[in-house]
């Protein structure tokens, strides 16, 4: 692939090798045609220089993403790069719009989630890391934009991961265009949740896999004209047969048989079923059971899918019933009859399970019978039955149980795709096939042909296809281009399907011909293609022949070729099962036309040949993606990877076919800045004198001679070998260089050896002269040491001993005069405590004896007041009744609320003293108990020491031991002694005891009148409210008389003075201390000149109240004091109509529909910034003044007389000092302006609503500016290329001009809306708000963009961001007050940034990592960026590869917890503040002062704002 490369000393290059494919070296010796090469495994290699290739030693060690970026593009090079991405996780590259996916044998669970698919959603193929979904989005999007119908084809070989592939394609096609469907699940689910039946009855363990398909598949997603789903098909091709009948160690059969014999008893013994070792079609290999899979809890899992596709209970059993008859079928034996030719059953065994077969199929058991062991042969004449040998016999047998399957595997598929549904009118689909790979055994049969025939034709498709998009790059590049050639693979289509002629032709020619033996047709293809350049025949092989295929050659074995080919179904076979009874079983076998009865052979061959051209035309009419699946290692374990293997199937694949298509035009691209970059040392002169990256180019390549490249628009196009001969002569002028430079250095180090000598030399000397000079100096200091240690010894010693005799004496006085001050201490401490012993005893007595008095009194009064008030109260509620009496029984109600009160609070009080008298009482017995103790110590003690006294007497004097009279006295004295003591501890204790009975039933008492009090304030409460609704009444009523003395004045033929109107009726306040601020309203009210409109009904005047209200508030009516104008005026409005205190009224409902409409305009910040001050405003209004029925309950516990204005004043004088300060009358003024309301449901509504577009306004300022800045985030995480030329022509300018400028948008972006948010006065709580998740998205933005996009870990690129989010940094420092904390929402870019542009990673330990640099990401995230970083400015390491190991281990350790394996950011979108929020930001007194709306003001309906 690479042409003219002369590998010089030096050269890096790769070498074939026997054991890894290919092994790269060092060429260290070249003989003419022959080199000598180093391999970095130790061995020395002797080769061509022409089989030989070049080695990219600048390639990163992550490799890179598209395989088209390559330098090299030959199989080594492929090869290194899918194993370097491998050995990181990273299983998917692309090569061009190819992707390869290499099977991980492990869950990356992190990769396929929800997220990663919104990731994908929208994003251009090769703008993020390769994946699936990358595929399936382009697919979409083409389909979409273009309206062409899209094809995908997954292929590989079994065990490469095409299933897992196609699920995910099938997931993220449901995830871009699904929708639920009308009734139970919706289309993509149901094609979703089919492959568990596929699988189970399509399904096999094979050599290379445990879970091979062994038929092709073809989905077909259908979508209607806005892109969703509509419906979908499934197409198979090919199942392979013959398993059912013939299986090979250490292969398995179908699943279905194995999960069958392990389902529950009952369903194995209605089948009568037994263990599969016990079937002929099962036990033909000794593998019958496999780790990985549980049949028992696969046979449920299929249950479970067959319910969703549709297929009812009873059809599931007559499913495994025809499993179950194919199972007990496969047992059946012959033996030969009695006639010639003839066969019966060779035992009861056979018969047996002939029978149950029979049974199962529910049909008769002699037309079985007959129907294998015979066959009737119809003539013109007569019919003739004709008998079968056993193993004829044994062949109908094996023939009736493929076609059993083949019929039940068809019904299957069929059933799905009804319980899919098609839509006829879909006007695009994307089709997703899932088909076998190139296939090549030891063994290879009819299966092996006829897929290595798809994967020809499928071939040729690719090829074509990537022949197409060759060519579209050389047009999009604008380059003189000539036809391209490429081997192309039509003869070997046409060896194999030509018509006459071809192999398929010739075997369908040989099955009709009843002698024909696989020999004769072998004889009969040797013939036909002796002088075929792609047919040979091997040697010492009799029916063998080899196809030369593309991806190599393949020797087939015709042994059963012909059976295999055979596809008729036999007569006999047929009449009997059409005849089942049942229906299930006759389904599967309808009654054949007379046509079909007379042809009976039909040609697999021929019908897969049919398919494949209906499957190639539907591809033809499509746009086709790639996808290519590699299977690393045969072991199917993880982290393996054996390059042959990989090596083979790449070729298989088609990817070396697509490679050798690329070399034959340009295969090596490189942009201009990386060209120049990598090259610009071979022509330095040219990138300081041309400022042109393309001229540049041009004028390098024509300085070294390179003749046949072309220059595109945006890159350089070399033909195969040029790039190694560029790298040689890059190389050379490298090898150049570093010899000056060695010299140079040498001649350098030279120098500072002999400089380093002579200073040493110097050193030397002047520490010589130093050391005898300092030894000199030493005697002389030794001596006057001496004498100085002498005089201060002397001096020590004298000192010491008069300090001894001066201690000794201060010591003695110290002691004696202390003792002499304890006693003193002793004897006052027991004086003064026996006083106060005396004192307390005295005073406790006297108190409890007054306390009972005074409870008791307190008690009875208590009760007769009691008593009293409620009669009083029955005798106002009688009074109640009567108009003329409210005002009265008012006054009466609040003397007894205001006694009843002082009398609550009498009785909190008795009861808090009591509470501390009994635990005062308490203390003072426990104190008593703990003297008693004490004294009972001393009397022990004194005890003791006369008995120690007693002993000390006796060892003196023994001769007077026997007379212990005066002992025997003293010894009845303590005894008595300390049995008094002993019973005063006893009364004391009963004392006690009767104190806590005592405490007990005090504090049961206490409950009880705690719960009389808490009744007696709920009693309150209510005559508060009856109260609170006669006035109500009593305001209702004058309300009526004052319409009608108006009404009155307007039809009167007299005219009144205007002047004097008459006066309204004062009504007292609800403390009696004044005049309420609503009756000075009404005066002012009426007051004014009579409107023309006082005579339309109060219904009328409201409604027109409210319209001239949202007529003036729906516009920006400005602000006052730094408050929204409108939320005043509304809430002065609401609170003057009484609408929170109303049980049904539309106000509300008409405020809610202004404000949704005002904010229909989603872009105007402004806008939406002023009514987000306006609603939270009129929220902390309502927040503040609403009151629901449980807070009047506690608010009663207050005195009443804080409702009105001046009883708030004056209650506020009161609590003040005779000099107030300003603080206590504005404090009165707040309060004044926000009113307590007992709200009603209405209100509360209302509250709730206000609260919810608080929340919609902010999050649509906050996505306003997310939607402004993801745009300029794209720009920012990526720094724009500047080539070496550029650099040194702008004087290393990079990152100062136009890098900044998306960044300084950003800062313009935000100060924007700053600026806006200042000039509306919006709450600093939600400005602090709303740049804490803008700041939070832009770290995601920029973390995940960085995690999945390769380029941007880089070392410039790290700079780059990081000089970006200095000045993020500079931005939150000058605007602190409203940035708040957002600057830390960027830590996690800011801490992957930081390991960015950090020299020499790779002395860094994991450690240093995760708990210095990176301490907030988790592995998954840490690793990512050290796989994917390369540095592109000093070509430095990442971090070891020990460090690289112990984060692979840690990930390893949690690969079990799904979460933990997710390296992506969400973004957080919730509302990250209550009303509580809200409230604490504003103040009442904030509200003082603010004028309302100056067009109201002229309204006369509205005097009540003034």
């Amino acid at each position: 692939m690479v042409a003219n490369f002369n590998p010089s000393v030096g050269s890096s290059v790769w070498v074939e090798d026997r054991d890894e494919a290919w092994i790269d070296g060092e060429v260290v010796e070249v003989n003419g045609e022959d080199i000598k090469v180093l391999c970095t495994s130790g061995k020395h290699v002797v080769t061509k220089a022409s089989s030989v290739y070049p080695k990219d030693t600048e390639a990163p060690g992550s490799g890179v993403d598209d395989m088209t970026r390559l330098a090299y593009l030959h199989e080594p090079g492929v090869l290194q790069n899918l194993h370097s991405r491998y050995d990181i996780n990273e299983i998917y590259t692309y090569t061009g719009s190819i992707l390869i996916a290499v099977n991980p044998f492990r869950r990356l669970p992190h990769l396929y989630s929800s997220h990663m698919m919104a990731q994908y959603k929208g994003a251009a193929l090769g703008e993020l890391s390769p994946h699936p979904f990358a595929v399936a989005d382009a697919a979409y999007r083409q389909m979409i934009n273009d309206g062409v119908s899209q094809s995908i084809l997954v292929s590989g070989e079994s065990g490469a991961g095409k299933t897992e592939s196609t699920k995910l394609l099938m997931r993220y096609l449901a995830y871009m265009g699904g929708r639920a469907a009308a009734e139970g699940r919706s289309v993509e689910q149901k094609v979703l949740e089919s492959n568990p039946v596929l699988e189970a009855f399509g399904n096999a363990k094979t050599v290379r896999n445990n879970n091979s398909s062994r038929f092709g598949k073809f989905v077909e997603i259908q979508f209607d004209e806005k892109g969703r789903i509509s419906g979908a098909a499934i197409r198979t091709y090919l199942l392979e047969r013959s398993r059912v009948c013939q299986v090979s160690d250490p292969e398995r059969n179908y699943h279905c048989f194995y999960m069958l014999c392990a389902a529950p008893k009952e369903d194995v013994q209605k089948f009568k079923l037994a263990e599969p070792k016990t079937y002929h079609y099962l036990n033909q290999s000794k593998c019958l059971e496999l780790d990985s899979i549980n049949d028992a809890e696969e046979y449920h899992a299929t249950r479970r899918a067959m319910e969703v596709v549709g297929i009812s209970t009873e059809e599931q059993d007559a499913i495994f019933s025809v499993v179950a008859a194919i199972l007990h079928l496969g047992n059946v034996e012959f033996a030969k009859g009695t006639e010639i030719d003839s066969s019966v059953p060779k035992d009861e065994k056979s018969l047996f399970h002939l029978k149950t077969a029979a049974e199962l199929l529910s049909c008769d058991e002699k037309a079985l019978e007959d129907s294998l062991c015979q066959r009737i042969m119809v003539t013109r004449d007569e019919t003739i039955t004709k008998t079968l040998d056993p193993e004829a016999a044994t062949l109908s047998r094996d023939a009736l149980a493929k076609v059993m399957y083949s019929r039940l595997f068809d019904w299957l598929v069929d059933k799905i795709n009804s319980s899919i549904g098609q839509d006829a009118d879909s006007k695009y689909l994307i089709g997703v096939l899932d088909i076998y790979g190139f296939e090549s055994f030891k063994t290879n049969s009819f299966e092996q042909f006829c897929i290595n025939l798809t994967n020809e034709k499928l071939q040729q498709h690719f090829n074509q296809h990537v022949f197409k998009m060759e060519q579209e790059e050389y047009k999009k590049e604008e380059i003189n281009w000539s036809y391209i050639e490429f081997v192309d693979n039509q003869d070997i289509l046409d060896l194999i399907e030509k018509k006459p002629g071809g192999i398929i032709a010739l075997l369908d020619e040989a099955c009709m011909f009843p002698r024909s033996t696989h020999e004769t047709f072998a004889q009969k293809l040797y013939q036909t293609f002796k002088n075929h350049k792609r047919f040979t025949k091997p040697k010492l092989a009799r029916s063998d022949f080899t196809i030369c295929h593309y991806a190599g050659d393949v020797t087939y074995q015709t042994e059963l070729f012909l059976d295999k080919n055979k596809d008729y179904v036999i007569a006999e076979h047929q009449a009997l099962l059409n005849s089942s009874s049942c229906s299930f079983v006759a389904s599967l076998f309808p009654p054949m036309s007379d046509d079909s009865k007379q042809s009976k052979f039909s040609s697999i061959g021929t019908r897969f040949k049919q398919q494949l051209v209906s499957l190639l035309e539907i591809l033809n009419t499509t746009e086709p993606h790639y996808i290519r699946c590699i299977k690393p290692n045969n072991l199917l374990k993880p982290g393996i990877f054996e390059n042959e293997n990989i090596l083979q199937q790449l070729r298989c694949g088609g990817v070396m076919e697509a490679i050798r298509i690329s070399c034959a035009g340009y295969p090596t691209r490189k942009h201009f800045d990386e060209f120049l970059d990598r090259f610009g040392i071979l022509a330095p002169e040219v990138l300081v004198k041309n400022s042109d990256d393309p001229a540049a180019c041009k004028k390098l390549l024509a300085k070294v001679g390179l003749e046949g490249y072309q220059i595109g628009k945006t890159k350089v196009f070399l033909r195969a070998g040029q790039m190694a001969d560029l790298d040689t002569r890059r190389t050379e002028v490298l090898g150049r260089s570093a010899s000056i430079i060695q010299r140079k250095v040498r001649s350098y180090l030279a120098k500072k050896t002999f400089i380093l000598l002579r200073n040493s030399a110097k050193q030397i000397q002047s520490v010589c002269r130093g050391y005898l000079a300092r030894s000199v100096y030493e005697g002389m200091r030794r001596e006057a040491a001496a004498l100085k240690i002498q005089r201060d010894l002397r001096m020590f010693l004298a000192r010491k001993a008069y300090t001894e005799l001066f201690s000794a004496a201060v010591s003695v006085q110290a002691g004696m005069r202390g003792m002499v001050a304890c006693n003193e201490l002793c004897l006052r401490r027991q004086t003064k405590a026996a006083i106060i012993i005396q004192t307390r005893c005295r005073g406790y007595l006297a108190r409890l004896h007054y306390r009972k008095l005074k409870k008791a009194a307190i008690t009875t009064q208590c009760a007769w007041r009691s008593k009293i008030a409620r009669g009083e109260l029955r005798k106002l509620k009688m009074a109640a009744r009567e108009t003329g009496a409210l005002q009265a029984a008012k006054n009466k109600l609040e003397k007894q609320v205001e006694e009843l009160t002082w009398r609550l609070q009498l009785e909190k009080r008795i009861r808090t003293d009591l509470e501390e008298a009994k635990k005062q009482e308490s203390a003072k017995a426990q104190s008593s108990l703990e003297d008693l103790e004490l004294r009972c110590k001393e009397t022990e003690a004194l005890l003791t020491k006369e008995r120690e006294a007693a002993k000390k007497v006796a060892e003196i004097a023994p001769i007077i031991k026997e007379v212990p009279v005066v002992d025997q006295g003293l010894m009845e004295k303590i005894t008595s002694e300390n049995e008094k003591l002993k019973g005063m501890v006893s009364s004391l204790e009963m004392r006690i005891d009767e104190t806590e009975k005592k405490l007990q039933e005090t504090t049961k008492i206490s409950q009880d009148r705690l719960k009389q009090a808490l009744d007696a304030e709920s009693k309150l409460v209510m005559l508060k409210t009856v109260m609170q609704r006669l006035e109500e009444k009593i305001l209702d009523m004058e309300a009526e008389k004052k319409v009608m003395r108006q009404q009155t004045i307007l039809s009167t033929p007299v005219r009144t003075n205007l002047g004097h109107p008459p006066t309204a009726p004062i009504k007292n306040s609800e403390n009696g201390l004044g005049t309420n601020l609503e009756s000075e309203f009404n005066e002012a009210e009426f007051a004014t000149p009579i409107d023309v409109n006082a005579g339309k009904s109060a219904a009328e005047r409201q409604i027109m109240d409210v319209d001239a209200l949202i007529d003036c508030v729906k516009d920006n009516i400005g602000f006052s004091n730094g408050k929204p104008v409108a939320a005043f005026t509304i809430y002065k409005c609401l609170l003057h109509w009484k609408c929170f205190e109303s049980e049904k009224t539309n106000v509300f409902d008409r405020l809610i529909q202004m404000i949704g409409s005002a904010i229909e305009n989603e872009d105007d910040n402004s806008h939406l910034a002023y009514w987000l001050t306006s609603t939270s405003a009129l929220l902390f209004l309502l927040e503040k003044s609403l009151k629901t029925g449980g807070s009047g309950a506690t608010q009663s516990k207050k005195p009443p007389a804080s409702t009105s204005l001046f009883g708030r004043m004056a209650m506020s004088f009161r609590s003040s000092p005779a000099s107030g300060t300003l603080a206590a009358a504005a404090e009165a003024a707040a309060l004044a302006v926000i009113r307590p309301v007992e709200a009603k449901y209405p209100a509360l509504l209302f509250k709730q609503q206000l609260a919810a577009y608080v929340e919609k306004m902010f999050g649509m300022v906050r996505d306003n500016l997310k939607k402004e800045l993801s745009t300029l985030l794209s720009l920012c995480i990526q720094a724009p290329r500047t080539s070496k030329g550029g650099m040194l022509r702008s004087g290393r300018s990079f990152g100062k001009d136009s890098p900044a400028i998306h960044w300084q948008s950003i800062i313009d972006g935000l100060n924007a809306l700053l600026v806006t948010l200042k000039e509306n006065h919006v709450p600093l709580v939600l400005v602090q708000k709303i740049y804490s998740q803008t700041f939070s998205f832009i770290n995601v933005q920029l973390f995940n963009s960085l995690l999945l996009r390769k380029e941007c870990c880089t070392f410039s690129n790290g700079e780059f961001v990081k000089s970006g989010l200095a000045e993020l940094e500079l931005w939150c420092c000058q605007a602190k007050e409203y940035a708040g904390p957002s600057w830390e929402e960027l830590k996690h870019i800011r801490q992957a940034v930081g390991f960015l542009v950090i020299h020499q990673k790779y002395r860094i330990s994991y450690d240093e990592i995760a708990n210095d640099l990176c301490p907030v990401l988790s592995v998954q995230q840490v690793y990512r960026i050290c796989t994917l970083y390369w540095d592109d400015s000093y070509n430095t390491r990442s971090v070891s590869q020990e460090v690289i190991s112990s984060m692979r281990a840690l990930m390893t350790e949690e690969s079990n917890d799904a979460d933990s394996d997710s390296f992506l950011l969400d973004d957080d979108s919730s509302i990250p503040f209550s009303i509580e929020d809200i409230s604490s930001s504003m103040q009442e007194k904030d509200f003082v002062g603010i004028k309302p709306a100056e067009e109201l003001l002229e309204n006369p309906a509205f005097v009540f704002l003034h």
